[in-house]
């Protein structure tokens, strides 16, 4: 990889194949820190600030907490709670607060449920802020008896949930990316990390097992698989053969590449890019956090990042960013570029966590 261009250090990933996501170039030169409050005291953030506000505030309200998103249109923080008393605490963080039925306490029991009740395959759940429910997805597989069990759980929730239908199939996407090639297929290389003071690359857990062999599309060898997960997570860690690192770059598919120094967590309502070698560099949306997926055949991932952002098989293991921060790798997903779809991605920071790993 230190020799090669920066192209193939950038990620593509497996689809819905499993997922993946971008951020918008307005996000990308947003500032950290908010800008002037207006008359009702409410501050306008770049996506990041909305982020490390958001996180404040969940600690301060506790159980009072119960969700928030970001509003790209007015740059505003809103922030789901649960009486007047945390709203005015809110207001004067400089969020946008707004009173809601479902706690989070409520939301989770109905995620709960629908684990012990409608594990199906070609499904998926999330909590959606801007709903305040539990937004629970069927693709086109889902029929007979597996629906109407999936309809009678969702409808046994009442305000809690709501039920939704997706064209094409929940599934991995694993084929051809900017690319990774193993026996087992081809990915995308997500983002270049350092792993003991070693060169090494994160792509998805999907894309092969420890110990798989890895090389560049011209059959250049690469490095080995020292880590893996999936299904419950969807990471792995490749660590690089000639001991010679390079600066992790996202290939922007014009002749430049953007320049990654920091992992973060993404935000509902983020406008987000991804990069991958199947459909190159796409944007989109994040609308839910903390989501689970039924590939099927036992594949249950859960933690994942839900975005608008297309994908199609060897985007898989590809870099989700905003700007300069690291969020996600492509994990699968429905649809495709032509038809659209939703595409799920896993956490970098959450990974990178579990691998001892970094940024490079």
């Amino acid at each position: 990889m230190a020799g090669a261009g920066v192209a193939a250090l950038v990620a593509a990933g497996v689809t819905f194949q499993t997922a993946n996501a971008s951020q918008s170039p307005s996000v990308h030169g947003a500032a950290e820190v908010s800008g002037a409050s207006g008359a009702s005291g409410v501050k306008t953030l770049s996506a990041s600030a909305a982020g490390k506000l958001a996180a404040t505030l969940d600690r301060e309200l506790g159980t009072d907490a119960a969700g928030t998103y970001y509003q790209a249109t007015s740059k505003t923080l809103v922030v789901n709670v649960l009486d007047e008393a945390a709203a005015k605490e809110v207001r004067e963080a400089g969020g946008k607060a707004r009173v809601v039925a479902n706690s989070l306490a409520d939301l989770k029991g109905a995620r709960t449920t629908l684990t012990d009740r409608a594990t199906i395959p070609g499904t998926s759940w999330a909590t959606d802020p801007t709903t305040n429910k539990v937004v629970v997805t069927a693709d086109s597989t889902v029929k007979g008896a597996d629906w109407s069990r999936l309809s009678k759980v969702v409808e046994d929730l009442g305000a809690k949930a709501e039920l939704n239908r997706t064209e094409g199939q929940f599934e991995k996407f694993a084929a051809g990316g900017d690319a990774i090639l193993s026996g087992g297929g081809r990915c995308s290389l997500g983002f270049n990390v350092v792993k003991d003071g070693e060169p090494h690359f994160l792509t998805a857990g999907h894309c092969g097992g420890v110990g798989s062999a890895w090389t560049d599309q011209q059959g250049g060898a690469l490095g080995s698989m020292v880590a893996s997960e999936f299904p419950g997570s969807d990471f792995a860690l490749v660590k690089l053969n000639n001991g010679v690192g390079s600066p992790s770059v996202v290939n922007l598919y014009n002749g430049n590449g953007q320049v990654i120094t920091q992992a973060g967590a993404a935000t509902v309502g983020q406008q987000v890019t991804r990069s991958g070698s199947t459909t190159q560099v796409r944007g989109g949306q994040v609308t839910a956090l903390d989501a689970t997926v039924n590939y099927g055949n036992g594949q249950i991932v859960t933690g994942l990042i839900q975005t608008t952002v297309c994908a199609e098989p060897g985007d898989s293991g590809g870099s989700l960013f905003a700007g300069s921060t690291a969020l996600g790798l492509t994990s699968g997903g429905s649809g495709d570029c032509s038809s659209g779809g939703t595409t799920f991605f896993q956490p970098v920071p959450e990974a990178l966590q579990a691998l001892g790993a970094e940024i490079g």
